[in-house]
């Protein structure tokens, strides 16, 4: 007896970004506000990252609920029903539970359920593997429309007075719909990691030793209540870097890995209408901008200076923006390269919605 040939699925001949969404909180942390924790000054700040105000969510909104808002205008936009979702992929490093994921939340708050949903926990790159993940799911039949959003309450992780990374980050989601197209509008990606550089960009602590030493404070019969929450509190994880090694990193790495991904796309960077790179620093973003030797016409994101740092949620949010800053990009190419904590890289040329 012959063994019998499963049914494959129908490939489709492209993937496009169709809608895209965007949910900013509504709290603006200055530089001044952040110089009342840390020895610096509004114009140290500008001058060395670019960043003027950052958003920040208050204590009663959630990553899930900044993602809803997002998904919730990019299924709008991309005129499409919440159940014709047929994947939801969240890139996030702050959901504050290991498990379940906060994808599947998302996805049924959302009427997107039953989609299969799972979070991405690449920092500063998930919104590009996302992207590229969703292109295969699209391209090779699995799902029609899958949901990317990159999403971080970065404030539940800063130490205020931490002086590395705690003024760089902000809050907020970004989201787009992608599904079959006639023809590419996604190119193939370029990512990968190096984890020779694991802990250049990380917590403090690991939640295994904030465990142990609430484990020895309460066995503890001469540490006092206050003191012992006062340590708990010092010793919860936060986030740090080492800042010149990320710095040098993006720029001469990135810069590499943003050529290859127009190679691969075939293209030039005389063809792209945008340019969205990881709102990291303006320095490294100005640098990279430089080093691709984009034309006048290219449209630079630089949401960083009022959004400031918002990891995988950076690229979907300054997209947003360039956009309703400058709907005649509709359609044109826009180059994309997500970078940090792993390390890990992951870049593509896309067809704007």
């Amino acid at each position: 007896m012959s063994t019998p040939t499963l049914k494959q699925h129908t490939a489709r001949t492209g993937a496009r970004i169709l809608g895209i969404g965007a949910f900013r909180p509504d709290v603006i942390v200055t530089n001044d506000d952040v110089c009342q924790w840390i020895d610096s000054s509004d114009e140290w700040i500008r001058q060395r990252t670019g960043i003027v105000t950052r958003h920040r969510a208050p204590r009663d909104v959630s990553v899930v609920d900044m993602a809803v808002a997002a998904g919730a205008e990019a299924i709008r936009s991309a005129g499409i029903e919440p159940s014709q979702i047929g994947t939801v992929l969240v890139s996030t490093v702050t959901h504050p539970y290991a498990t379940p994921s906060a994808a599947a939340l998302i996805a049924d708050r959302l009427g997107a359920t039953p989609a299969p949903a799972y979070d991405i926990s690449a920092a500063c790159a998930g919104y590009c593997y996302g992207i590229a993940q969703a292109d295969a799911l699209v391209r090779a039949g699995t799902a029609e429309y899958v949901l990317v959003i990159g999403v971080e309450k970065l404030s539940d992780v800063i130490d205020n007075h931490e002086r590395t990374i705690s003024f760089l980050l902000g809050d907020g989601a970004g989201a787009v719909v992608i599904g079959p197209s006639d023809e590419p509008g996604i190119s193939p990606s370029v990512w990968g990691s190096d984890g020779g550089r694991w802990d250049t960009i990380g917590m403090t602590h690991s939640l295994i030793e904030v465990r142990d030493f609430s484990d020895q404070a309460m066995k503890a019969d001469d540490i006092e209540s206050a003191a012992a929450d006062e340590a708990h509190a010092t010793l919860w994880p936060t986030l740090r870097q080492d800042g010149q090694t990320v710095f040098r990193w993006a720029v001469w790495e990135m810069a590499k890995v943003a050529k290859k991904a127009l190679d691969d796309a075939g293209i030039t960077a005389a063809d792209l209408g945008a340019f969205v790179p990881h709102q990291a620093n303006m320095r490294i973003i100005d640098e990279l901008a430089k080093q691709l030797r984009l034309p006048a016409h290219v449209i630079i994101g630089r949401d960083i200076a009022d959004a400031g740092n918002t990891s995988a949620a950076s690229i979907p949010l300054a997209t947003h923006r360039l956009l309703a800053e400058n709907p005649e990009l509709s359609g044109k190419l826009s180059l994309q390269i997500g970078f940090g904590a792993g390390l890990v890289f992951g870049a593509q040329v896309v067809r704007l919605p």
